[in-house]
């Protein structure tokens, strides 16, 4: 019994030690575990985006939506309903404005609104030629009326408080008035005249091509009838596209500036087009109209701005969504950097430029800028490394400072045009 304790006292001394010292060693490790994960200091990394100077050109645009307002074609309409008994032309064919492309055998409702059509057509033709009739009459008293003052005034040397003189020259002024005013009246006739001829063609059985140009989409054949229920239950009109004509003109772009853009933009300035319907393409125009007297709504000013493209697509159709960038100055052989690279302090732009891997800030001077790019009038030169952004790792933490660290554009030329840049 003695010699079994014995020799289990020996065992646990042979094997006590080295088991301490693992266990030791395992406390020492977690506690230094711990003191690295939580208690000492983080070591911190700065990793800096940067892009070179570069010497190109730089464009500054104001941008807008809109929409096209008058495209290169133009749809043929009518109003009747009834028969089509003849059909003059077909796709693919040249017309002149007023050429007769079908013709209908209207039915009892387009009947009797083409006679109600043709009575205020005359009317308006009689109310033109009674005002004409007027005006020579008118003519005549004015005449008249200045001989009288002249020989009963003038040459009898009346004087001008004479109350024949007075009379005389009262005369002459009313018929002179009444004469020029006729002017007015005509000119309202001959407006009214146009809008009933107008009228009067939108129910003529003869449908008749609005402008001249190629002829596309006729849905129209000898036989087919244009039924009454395509009629309108609001409006009581029908207004159905029957055909297409489509011309060599040019689309025009109607989008609404700001009051903060329009100073900068004129007439004459060339503008990038793109729409929605074809987002790969880019068209090109330039500014041929400007309303300065603008316009308000909800407390928001704009001016209605018309652009109109260089060049004809068939494909272009009115009331097309766009986006035009309008462009309002451009410099060439210019130093530029990425907008993100210029910072702004107590009105001081600045720039930090990388040297050995160490950034430095450096005042500069700028000049136009684009949606993408800077000019810089003085402060670098071509080549300088500028810090776009930075990125912050500590402890595997990362923070990014500035700009993004993606989509920094690096290469060199064009610096970009579309958003609104200084002057």
């Amino acid at each position: 019994m003695n010699d079994k304790s014995e020799t289990s006292k020996k065992r646990n001394k042979k094997f006590g030690w080295p088991l301490r010292i693992v266990a030791l060693a395992l406390v020492l490790g977690g506690g230094w575990f711990v003191y690295k994960q939580f208690f000492a200091p983080k070591a911190t990394q700065v990793q800096y985006q940067t892009a070179p100077v570069q010497k190109g050109t730089i464009v500054s645009t104001v941008s807008a939506s809109g929409q096209v307002s008058t495209a290169n074609n133009t749809p043929v309409v009518t109003q009747v309903t009834g028969l089509i008994t003849k059909v003059y032309v077909k796709n693919g064919d040249p017309v002149k404005a007023g050429q007769a492309i079908a013709t209908v055998q209207l039915d009892q409702s387009s009947t009797q609104k083409y006679i109600q059509q043709q009575a205020s057509y005359q009317n308006a033709q009689n109310s033109l030629r009674s005002a004409e009739i007027n005006q020579t009459q008118m003519r005549s008293d004015k005449i008249t009326a200045a001989n009288n003052f002249l020989k009963q005034a003038i040459d009898k040397h009346l004087e001008e408080d004479n109350p024949t003189y007075i009379a005389l020259k009262a005369a002459k002024s009313v018929a002179e008035n009444k004469y020029d005013n006729q002017d007015n009246v005509i000119n309202q006739s001959q407006t009214s005249l146009t809008s009933a001829s107008l009228s009067l063609q939108n129910y003529s059985p003869t449908i008749v091509a609005p402008i001249s140009g190629t002829l596309t989409g006729l849905s129209l054949q000898e036989g087919s009838v244009i039924p009454a229920q395509a009629v309108s239950s609001s409006t009581n009109t029908l207004s159905q596209n029957i055909a297409t004509i489509t011309t060599s003109s040019y689309a025009i772009v109607s989008i609404n500036l700001t009051e903060i853009d329009i100073p900068s933009v004129k007439i004459g300035d060339k503008a990038t087009v793109t729409f929605d319907a074809f987002p790969d393409k880019t068209f090109t125009g330039k500014v041929f109209n400007i309303n300065t007297t603008g316009s308000v709504s909800s407390g928001v000013t704009t001016y209605p701005t018309t652009i109109i493209l260089d060049t004809s697509n068939p494909q272009i159709y009115a009331n097309m969504s766009s986006t035009a960038n309008i462009i309002i100055d451009s410099k060439d052989d210019v130093l530029y950097v990425p907008v993100a690279a210029v910072k702004s302090l107590n009105g001081q732009s600045y720039v930090q430029v990388l040297k050995n891997g160490v950034p430095s800030n450096v005042d500069v001077t700028t000049g136009l800028s684009s949606d993408t790019d800077t000019e810089i009038v003085s402060g670098l030169n071509e080549g300088d490394e500028v810090v776009t952004s930075s990125k912050t790792t500590t402890g595997g933490t990362t923070a990014t400072t500035g700009a993004s660290v993606f989509g920094i554009r690096t290469g060199g030329g064009f610096g970009g045009a579309a958003a609104r840049g200084g002057r």
